[in-house]
């Protein structure tokens, strides 16, 4: 008996020896840069969303639709539209110039923080959108998952979050399906933690995609969420949870924009209000002093007595700047 078990056992290590002597020899002979069915295998679910891994993922995005028109100016018409991510339907708003046989420059627009349940498609970005397209832009906003009449996230919290970068590289991938838009102007506008969004996306992307930034939060993931905690029911208790399991699996550092702002190599805007109570003004300092040290297209400007939103007096300065940042670098 124990030569029939012995027998067995060599057969399986000979057998597992030789399978992974294969899988050697065919990854040094191929040069796979690939990943191996087996790491597949062993592979943790959200390793696939760290910062360096979606930079080397292929985002082939999705044809966007656009419904039947919502409104229409002499300048604009705004379309509420929708596209798939990974499979999951995306709702949003798009602003388009009213011209025929012309493609437009595009500015993908990411929001900032909105409950659910105050949300209505547009928030966020509709009047700058509306700016925008009056100058001859087209303003692309997504809803994101959960919200408008997108596809609900994953029920993971922190995956929930992730899936907003994936939502905003298939956008950028699916720009190319609109006939009246130029793949090839592409540019950003993100607010608050869309901000955050734009400056992930960005380095995700190593493209020079000129972008400007309203008062982004920038500090290091997970603080950048762990900051507003006070301002949910259970002071964050939930997430303290959830985040102590994250990090127990994954190495934080690869999740966190602020390991990667040297990816970042297009023109940069950055716009903050001294009186911001959501985004310190030193945040926007230490971002702006840090893009600058690997990037020499970043301009920065503050606001004195504006708030989160640029009020009272800033927002009119804030869009013309833009124009003009954009008109420089996309027209």
């Amino acid at each position: 008996m124990r030569k029939i078990v012995l027998g067995i056992f060599i057969g399986i290590v000979v057998t597992v020896g030789g399978y992974f002597a294969r899988q050697a020899v065919s990854s040094y002979v191929s040069s796979l840069a690939t990943i191996s069915p087996l790491s597949k295998m062993l592979e943790k679910p959200l390793e696939k969303y760290s910062i360096l891994r979606l930079a080397g993922r292929v985002f082939t995005g999705s044809q966007i639709v656009l419904d039947e028109a919502s409104a229409t100016t002499s300048a604009y018409t705004v379309y509420p539209f929708h596209f798939l991510s990974d499979g999951k339907k995306v709702t949003g708003v798009a602003h388009i110039p009213n011209a025929e046989n012309q493609k437009f420059p595009v500015i993908v627009q990411f929001r900032g923080y909105v409950d659910r349940e105050a949300y209505f498609p547009g928030e966020g970005t509709q009047r700058s959108a509306e700016v925008y397209a009056a100058n001859g832009f087209i303003s692309l906003a997504p809803d994101f998952l959960g919200y408008g009449g997108s596809d609900m996230p994953s029920p993971d919290v922190f995956e929930e979050r992730f899936e907003t970068y994936t939502t905003a590289l298939n956008l950028v991938a699916s720009v190319r399906t609109l006939s009246m838009a130029d793949p090839a102007k592409i540019g950003f506008w993100g607010h608050s933690n869309g901000g955050q969004i734009a400056i992930t996306v960005l380095e995700i992307l190593g493209r020079p995609i000129p972008a400007t930034l309203w008062a982004p939060v920038s500090k290091p993931f997970p603080y950048s969420i762990l900051y507003y905690t006070d301002d949910v029911p259970d002071h964050g208790k939930l997430l303290r949870r959830e985040l102590a399991t994250f990090e127990s699996q994954y190495d934080i550092e690869q999740y966190s924009l602020t390991n990667y702002l040297n990816r970042i190599i297009g023109p940069v805007q950055i716009h903050q209000g001294t009186t911001d109570a959501e985004v310190p003004l030193v945040w926007s300092d230490w971002l702006a002093q840090t893009l600058e040290a690997t990037n020499s297209a970043v301009s920065y400007f503050t606001y004195p007595g504006a708030d989160h939103n640029m009020q009272p007096d800033a927002w009119n300065t804030v869009v013309a700047r833009d124009i003009t940042f954009f008109g420089k670098y996309l027209r």
